[in-house]
């Protein structure tokens, strides 16, 4: 082990100037305003993006939801499990390939998702007049995602 410091300067540099650094915190942040927003609906800010992910005219297939919200299958099939003890998504073989899966709003989720949707606006207009310039933070922070 090296008995070298490194120079407490060092951190507060990175602290001011890593991106990566910045967006966890932000990330983190943003996540916690919106748990809260979404608490009496018994619902957070991951379940809510999972949920609208589904919001489409057919089921979708697990590798184009994953994909979608930019996680791995593991996880999503982590983050789906309380979601359909509630009812609120039904997970499906696939009619053309019994081995993939397919994934569906019920109407329970449908209701919750239509329930939740002005919860969101009010919480993201508001985080947007604090702010700020969120057009343009959402534009770098898409290109730093094609990065990927």
């Amino acid at each position: 082990m090296s008995t070298e410091a490194l120079d407490f300067r060092t951190t507060l540099h990175v602290r001011d100037h890593c991106l990566c650094f910045a967006a966890q915190r932000a990330a983190r942040a943003l996540a916690r305003r919106f748990d809260e927003a979404f608490r009496p609906l018994d619902l957070t800010n991951g379940q809510f993006s999972l949920l609208m992910s589904l919001n489409r005219p057919e089921p979708a297939a697990m590798g184009a939801i994953a994909d979608f919200l930019g996680v791995d299958r593991t996880t999503l099939t982590a983050n789906l499990k309380p979601l359909e003890r509630r009812g609120l998504v039904t997970i499906a073989a696939d009619p053309e390939d019994r081995r993939s899966r397919r994934l569906s709003l019920t109407p329970a989720g449908h209701r919750l998702l239509i329930a939740a949707v002005p919860v969101w606006q009010e919480t993201i207009a508001a985080v947007e007049r604090e702010t700020g310039a969120a057009a343009q933070t959402r534009q770098a922070l898409a290109a730093i995602a094609r990065l990927d």
